[in-house]
């Protein structure tokens, strides 16, 4: 277990840009006051979101989930996932990237939240900025 809290804070601190972009959105119950963990051990698995509230997780995958033995592993931890009372919900790293706005329509299904509202847009990347 205490691997795990490492693991996951080490996640943490090292998030994928997308993740970051995600997070951005949802962090700090900004979405729609819901509160979500980030790089969360559950089990023997360390999720990318949850919700403990609505008991949904968000998982954003890169490329590498496309190869065989990826999706077998997906399919089994999904399974893990589900018996322990949680909706899993996928992005693709591109869908974070080219579609923000759809996921966030996405999320909003999901969570069961009406209306028409956009989601608040990250901010340019700082990174060279001196």
């Amino acid at each position: 277990m205490k691997e795990q809290i490492e693991k996951s804070r080490d996640l943490r601190k090292n998030m994928t840009p997308q993740e970051r972009k995600l997070w951005y959105i949802i962090k700090n119950r900004q979405f729609f006051g819901y509160r979500f963990r980030r790089q969360f051990p559950l089990g023997q698995y360390i999720v990318d979101f949850m919700c403990r509230e609505k008991k949904i997780i968000i998982e954003i995958d890169g490329g590498q989930h496309n190869e065989i033995k990826n999706i077998q592993y997906d399919n089994k931890r999904t399974e893990y996932l589900i018996s322990e009372g949680y909706k899993v919900i996928r992005f693709w790293n591109n869908d974070i990237d080219k579609n923000i706005s759809g996921v966030y329509n996405k999320l909003k299904e999901v969570f069961e939240i009406g209306g028409n509202i956009t989601p608040p847009q990250p901010s340019p990347s700082r990174e060279g900025v001196q």
